[in-house]
């Protein structure tokens, strides 16, 4: 079946000619063998993907490398790097848990402070706290350029720019923006940029990629990353050459026309109102610690968003909205708190939805995701209705003199819940 697959933020689907190559590869390496698959990629395994790889993010070819997933790039690179107690981290609110989990292993292995960059009322990350408190203490400043929970655009070349000429490394994760916006690490001036080859670029699942300037690869000699399988890699290469030639192409962004189905649903709250804005020296929560207080105000989406809605129900829960929609042939992800932990849980938001456009998708997908979302919502709310009627309640007899106290009536029903907290990150319902 045909699917609406609004889930390119999760995982994107591979052009014909990326999955042809994939199939294609793995069937060799089944039939004679890594070695002999190794042999026949040659080049692609060591120069040309290396190539596409420096065009696409604007640095020479020598300074990208290739990893399982931008989080173990980043883990491999920021969890050696040299603290001391004095050093600061800087994250922000959108950043995932799994670089999180890095920044603080790194803190408990070195004494040093993570601290959080306040949000602006208007969701953008407040350059003028970083600019007031940067000093030579900050030894690591780590963005994402596109969150992603909110789709939320942060200003990654004003952050270099404040921090060009200062000792703070630079972090990028770019996971959620190659392949939809363009990403030149040069003109942001990063030392680290991190991302997924499976999202907006398309391509495999289990391979992504890092550029990192030559003084972070210094001190990293006699170490090496797990290396992504070849078939794996000549499919993210064919799958850079696709997206190179679609950036020449016309565009259209359908995000307007996703965000205005969710707008006119009844009972849909988008999550335009980010988390609530979050102290600089939040910790990270413990799994299912209740979320923290209020702060100043709500935060709202960040002046510009690119590409992903987060949204939910205000009485339905969002695991069944998803799989609905899915039996329809609509996909979307379920998003859950601890993906961002310094971000949904400040606003007690535990479960949500996740609708993300690419540039292959079609005014039809939405109209698709549209008229689906109407029959799971109308499906769900007939059968809320039943259970509340068919909940019984059962009326006792007057107790017998000299018997004990009566008991109460029950079961007593109960208002319906939007559902539980997934503590593991990327669980879908």
């Amino acid at each position: 079946m045909n699917t609406a697959h609004l889930n390119t933020a999760g995982t994107g689907r591979m052009p014909a000619a990326v999955r042809s190559v994939l199939a294609d590869a793995t069937a060799r390496d089944d039939l004679y063998g890594p070695y002999d698959l190794e042999e026949h990629l040659g080049a692609v395994l060591h120069t040309e993907v290396y190539e596409r790889l420096g065009a696409l993010l604007g640095v020479p070819a020598a300074h990208t490398a290739l990893f399982t997933g931008a989080a173990p790039a980043f883990e491999f690179l920021v969890s050696r790097l040299a603290l001391t107690p004095g050093d600061r981290i800087w994250t922000t609110p959108y950043e995932g848990v799994a670089h999180l989990t890095t920044l603080y292993a790194l803190r408990d292995r070195t004494h040093c402070t993570v601290e959080v960059v306040p949000l602006r009322a208007d969701g953008d990350l407040d350059l003028e706290w970083m600019s007031a408190h940067l000093d030579e203490d900050v030894a690591l400043v780590s963005v994402a350029h596109v969150a992603g929970t909110l789709g939320t655009v942060s200003p990654v070349e004003a952050v270099g720019r404040l921090l060009a000429g200062h000792r703070a490394r630079y972090a990028v994760d770019a996971s959620h923006s190659v392949g939809r916006l363009p990403v030149d690490a040069a003109a942001i001036g990063c030392d680290l940029l991190t991302a997924d080859g499976w999202r907006f670029l398309r391509g495999p699942d289990s391979i992504g990629f890092a550029y990192a300037a030559p003084t972070l690869r210094t001190g990293l000699t006699g170490y090496a990353p797990q290396a992504p399988h070849p078939a794996a890699v000549a499919a993210l290469n064919a799958a850079l050459a696709h997206d190179a030639a679609a950036a020449r192409l016309p565009r259209r962004d359908l995000t307007p026309e996703l965000r205005a189905v969710l707008e006119r649903t009844p009972g849909i709250e988008l999550l335009t109102r980010g988390a609530e804005p979050v102290a600089p020296s939040a910790e990270l929560p413990a799994a299912g610690a209740e979320p923290a207080g209020p702060g100043a105000g709500p935060a709202g989406p960040g002046r510009e968003q690119s590409g992903i809605l987060a949204f939910r129900h205000a009485d339905l829960p969002a695991a069944p909205i998803r799989r609905g929609l899915a039996r329809r042939g609509v996909v979307v992800w379920k998003t859950v708190a601890q993906e961002t932990p310094l971000h949904l849980p400040g606003r007690g938001v535990t479960t949500a939805l996740r609708a993300s456009v690419h540039y292959d998708n079609t005014p039809e997908d939405i109209d698709r995701f549209d008229h689906a979302l109407q029959e799971v919502l109308q499906e769900l709310r007939e059968e809320l209705r039943a259970r509340e009627q068919s909940s019984p309640v059962r009326v006792l007899a007057p107790a017998a003199s000299g018997s004990a106290a009566p008991r109460q009536a029950g079961p007593a029903r109960t208002p319906a819940r939007r559902g539980h907290l997934t503590l593991l990150a990327g669980a879908a319902g």
